[in-house]
């Protein structure tokens, strides 16, 4: 019988967790052996009790049950802490684990995977097509992510989101600037739009300025330019600097009229574009606000700093690292139910069966039997074909 292992989340701030008694259930049902960590649930208010009412069993000895699975599920990659040691390191040879395992820049640790014949399925990998929605993890956290920032930012802006009408006076709304318009930038348009902000977004794809309209936002124009920035799967892709620059001094205008910037945008495998720069940041409106959900990959703001929050010229830069673990509820939710339906995906008479010719299989590979299976990540590690 497939042995899974439910890890507990090791890393500071980190709330969530990687399945539910919801979707143990499901996995129980499925014929595998599901072992919690004790604890692991407890940021997400999910007691072990529940996950043995849902047929799991508590692993009493942590380590033992990393070195006994077949199969873990986390949501942060494996990582070396004090008290317990280098998680990956506990593998057995042959075991599979799928989390987010954020491997561009990970270099040691991809080629430590192939080299001990471990299956790794990063979330991040999963594609973006009609038959891997149900395990889109990036998207599901990703609309947690926008719908916070804007939460957060009209927590610490000094005025109303909505347009008011009072006896004193007319209040008028509040301008936002969405930059990027992805899920978690299409999500905070939407939840910017339900607290009564005047919203504009950019983003270098054309493609998404309908989907900017259909949620009440006014899409900021491109620059004249051939050059599209339109990536494979529906991502952006990695512009010139001059199309970035172009970009940059048309949506300079809209940010110094703003009240709040939330930028969103992220390239995969690439750092993420400085979309504000620093004489932006000192153009805009002293009590301004802006948060910057890419600071993970670096950051759209060149004043971010991860978890801090930086006043420069008057104006607020907060830049969460891990948003969505500030609920831990509805991400852990989310989040086990795309795992479990990748793991069901790759289950077959209650084995796990990794199918290279699966375009969702094959897509969300990164190492299997002792070699790197997924191309970009070959090519940027200068790997052969």
């Amino acid at each position: 019988m497939t042995r899974v292992l439910v890890a507990k989340e090791r890393a500071a701030g980190e709330t969530r967790v990687a399945a539910t008694a919801e979707t143990v259930r499901q996995l129980a049902k499925a014929g595998l052996q599901v072992e919690v960590e004790s604890g692991a649930g407890d940021g997400s208010f999910i007691a072990d009790a529940l996950y043995v009412e849902a047929g799991a069993t508590i692993a009493s000895d942590a380590a033992a049950a990393w070195k006994a699975a077949d199969l873990v599920v986390k949501v942060q990659a494996p990582a070396n802490y004090d008290g317990f040691g280098n998680e990956s390191e506990l593998l057995k040879e042959g075991a599979a684990i799928i989390a987010f395992l954020s491997p561009y820049g990970q270099d040691d640790a991809v080629r430590s995977y192939a080299r001990r014949q471990i299956t790794t399925l990063p979330m991040e990998f999963v594609p973006r097509i009609t038959r891997a929605q149900k395990m889109d993890a990036l998207s599901s956290q990703a609309s947690l992510a926008g719908y916070k920032a804007v939460l957060i930012a009209a927590s610490r802006l000094p005025k109303y989101f909505p347009l008011l009408m009072t006896a004193a006076g007319t209040v008028k709304p509040a301008r936002v600037v969405i930059m990027g318009a992805g899920v978690a930038g299409l999500q905070a348009i939407a939840t910017a739009k339900r607290l009564g902000a005047v919203v504009e977004a950019s983003d270098i794809r054309e493609a998404v300025k309908e989907q900017i309209e259909s949620l009440g936002g006014k899409f900021i124009p491109l620059p004249e330019s051939e050059e599209s920035g339109e990536g494979s799967g529906g991502y952006a892709r990695q512009v010139s600097a001059e199309y970035l620059k172009k970009q940059q001094e048309i949506v300079a205008m809209h940010v110094s009229a703003a009240d709040v910037v939330i930028t969103t945008a992220l390239i995969p495998g690439r750092p993420a574009p400085k979309l504000l720069t620093a004489a932006m940041v000192s153009a805009m409106k002293p009590g301004a606000v802006i948060v910057d959900l890419a600071v993970a990959q670096g950051g759209n703001c060149e004043h971010s700093c991860a978890d801090q929050e930086v006043v420069e010229s008057g104006v607020t830069i907060i830049a969460p690292s891990n948003i969505a673990a500030s609920m831990p509820a509805d991400a852990s939710m989310l989040y086990a139910r795309n795992v479990s339906a990748l793991v069901l995906h790759l289950l077959k008479e209650e084995q796990l069966h990794f199918d290279l010719e699966d375009d969702v299989t094959s897509g969300t590979l990164l190492t299997h039997q002792g070699k790197i299976v997924h191309a970009q990540t070959r090519e940027l590690l200068g790997e052969g074909s």
